[in-house]
């Protein structure tokens, strides 16, 4: 199954973008039927992904965005590519990510949908 056929169920997680990063954090964690995501905003557009770091649990959202838009673990700076979760340092390691969307009536995180 490609991306394209992917479904998602979303879920509204806050009225806008500016209300969920107005704590000038730049990883935002929030909870999402069950899970916790990170949502963070790079170069104009929204990302999410898993709050824990495959490699040794790290609390994504003590990391931080570098310029080429990875996510960096806080613990041992593992990078992880926003758009696809693939590991960008070498280790070997997959971040889930999930689609994030924001519309006139708020911002929303898909959820896979397993047909």
């Amino acid at each position: 199954m490609s991306a394209v056929d992917k479904q998602y169920r979303w879920f509204k997680v806050a009225e806008s973008a500016a209300e969920l990063f107005n704590t000038g954090r730049s990883l935002v964690q929030v909870s999402v039927a069950g899970k916790d995501i990170c949502i963070t905003r790079h170069q104009q557009a929204l990302y999410g992904c898993a709050a824990k770091c495959p490699h040794a649990s790290g609390r994504m959202a003590d990391g931080w965005v570098d310029a080429l838009g990875n996510v960096v673990c806080p613990l041992h700076r593992y990078k992880f590519s926003l758009s696809t979760g693939r590991n960008t340092s070498g280790e070997g390691y997959f971040l889930r990510t999930y689609p994030v969307k924001e519309t006139d009536d708020g911002l929303y995180v898909g959820i896979e949908v397993l047909l």
